[in-house]
């Protein structure tokens, strides 16, 4: 097993942030589906704010390369990446393009 944290920032808009959450209550199945076909099989997101915090557990095969490749080939799962960019802002020092940033973990009990 694999573990990993990321964090994102929603837009700054009361609305926007309803709206995300709303979505995440009603996540097409066919997200599910790849994210389960990725190797992750848990998936936790809090929120505080405007500030998300996702936890994934993942078999030990699992990579990030072979996710975008599924993620890339999936109409679906673009779409959805697509509307989501709607509510999320990018965070200070991420990547271009990049959306959750992969956090260090620094503490383990």
């Amino acid at each position: 097993m694999k573990v990993f944290g990321f964090t994102l920032d929603l837009r700054d808009d009361p609305g926007r942030v309803e709206a995300y959450i709303h979505h995440h209550q009603n996540v097409w199945p066919e997200v599910i589906a790849s994210i389960r076909k990725s190797g992750i099989y848990s998936m936790e997101i809090y929120q505080y704010s405007t500030r998300l915090f996702m936890r994934i557990e993942t078999t030990d095969d699992f990579t990030f390369e072979h996710k975008a490749k599924l993620d890339a080939d999936n109409p679906a799962v673009q779409e959805w990446e697509e509307l989501m960019w709607r509510y999320q802002a990018k965070i200070e020092g991420s990547k271009p393009g990049e959306k959750w940033v992969r956090m260090d973990r620094i503490f383990d009990l």
